[in-house]
């Protein structure tokens, strides 16, 4: 019965973060009242980065607290090289108490595949 449940969990999706496409995040990035999450190190961040982006490396979540800081309602984007650390960061933002969370699907690099502008 347990591995039917973790198949379901899988499938379903536990975390209530939407993964949404290069268009779509660009739109929202340009939107009001929206946080742009940078989660890549610095060396890749500086490599180029979508306008308006905060660096917060990945590696640094674990010594913040970001929900009770003025985020905690707004819609908050976040991005990495390839959409692995990501999750992992809108999973942390979302346990944080943050209700609007979106994911770059296939992070920088499906950004720049459907030719996307950085900034350096």
């Amino acid at each position: 019965m347990r591995s039917w449940i973790a198949l379901v969990s899988l499938t379903l999706g536990v975390w209530g973060f939407e993964n949404i496409d290069p268009q779509t995040f660009s739109k929202m990035a340009r939107e009001r009242d929206v946080v742009i999450l940078d989660v890549r190190t610095p060396a890749e961040y500086s490599q180029g980065h979508i306008e308006g982006a905060n660096l917060i490396p990945l590696q640094l979540f674990k010594y913040l607290y970001l929900g009770g800081k003025g985020i905690g309602e707004k819609r908050v984007l976040v991005y990495c090289r390839s959409g692995h650390r990501s999750v992992t960061a809108a999973q942390t933002l979302e346990s944080w108490g943050v209700k609007r969370v979106y994911n770059l699907e296939g992070g920088i690099l499906q950004w720049k595949g459907a030719g996307l502008p950085l900034k350096r």
